[in-house]
């Protein structure tokens, strides 16, 4: 069928909206990774766009350069690991209890599953407690009292509850038992959801600082990734901090010859944290579209 002009100039606005916000999206990234890539005295004049004006890896050498920045990274990708592991399995596990409508206490636990979003104990209380149970300088801090969320919970009990029942009852008749059935039935058609969760709990779990900071910061071999980083952020300021232009490239020439900025820093430290998640995101894209909108309409 052939295209009308109001086909034509429709379609032409949509091309463009799509790629206005194509480039509006992608500039910001671009821009932040040419900082890291440029000289950070160079970047202090301004001016860079999307293109470094002189290449360097400098900002990078200084991030990584730190002695306690393997094990950061290594404590970083194990509580991501774990806690997107274990974390979304015991939150699917409380999702299917409260899916289901024999449970009779499904409402007020899932009442107080609620009002845990909005109401806390706040950081004193929450200090105390983690204290009390030996959480505080310990590895367990960064997964365990985050074992079950009320947001996770909710987006997988809603995709649980769109499924039929029959599944769960024709299992029932051939003899299984819940625990059975949740594994082998809702588990494997629930994979959507769960990809979706995983996403979520890595990248919280991937860019979260401030429970090292808290409950760890006095055990160098719970470092985290994040928080090494940030503490660089800090030095960078502190460095800069009351230095004038001429002092900067002053001393820029001793010793090593170069000098690292808090913008550059930040920009290196941001492409660092975010590229992890980058190469994960497209291999999840698809069960995240999925997983959060086929609970929305209940047939």
């Amino acid at each position: 069928m052939k295209a009308t002009r109001e086909d034509v100039i429709f379609d032409t606005i949509k091309l463009g909206f799509l790629l206005s916000l194509v480039v509006v999206t992608l500039y910001p990234f671009l821009n932040v990774l040419a900082i890291s890539l440029n000289d950070p005295m160079d970047t202090i004049r301004g001016g860079i766009r999307i293109w470094p004006r002189e290449l360097s890896l400098v900002n990078y050498e200084d991030i990584l350069k730190g002695q306690h920045m393997l094990v950061a990274t290594r404590n970083s990708v194990g509580r991501t690991v774990i806690s997107a592991v274990v974390q979304t399995f015991a939150t699917a596990m409380v999702a299917y209890t409260l899916s289901r409508r024999e449970y009779f206490l499904r409402i007020p636990i899932a009442i107080t599953y609620v009002v845990t979003m909005y109401v806390e104990g706040g950081l004193i209380p929450t200090y105390f407690l983690f204290r009390s149970l030996g959480l505080v300088n310990s590895f367990h801090v960064y997964w365990l009292p985050g074992l079950t969320t009320a947001f996770n919970m909710l987006i997988i009990r809603t995709y649980m509850r769109s499924l039929s029942d029959s599944f769960v009852e024709s299992a029932k008749i051939e003899g299984a038992n819940d625990f059975w059935i949740f594994m082998k039935v809702i588990m494997p058609l629930c994979i959507p959801v769960l990809a979706t969760v995983v996403l979520f709990t890595s990248v919280w779990q991937w860019n979260h600082w401030w429970d090292t900071f808290i409950f760890n910061s006095s055990r160098i071999n719970l470092t985290t990734l994040q928080y090494e980083l940030m503490k660089r952020i800090a030095s960078a300021n502190a460095a800069m901090s009351g230095t004038s232009m001429a002092d900067a490239f002053s001393r820029a020439a001793d010793q090593t010859g170069h000098m690292v900025t808090p913008r550059s820093v930040r920009a290196a430290m941001t492409i660092v944290v975010s590229l992890p998640i980058i190469m994960v995101y497209p291999f999840l894209q698809r069960y995240f579209v999925h997983g959060l909108t086929i609970g929305g309409v209940k047939e």
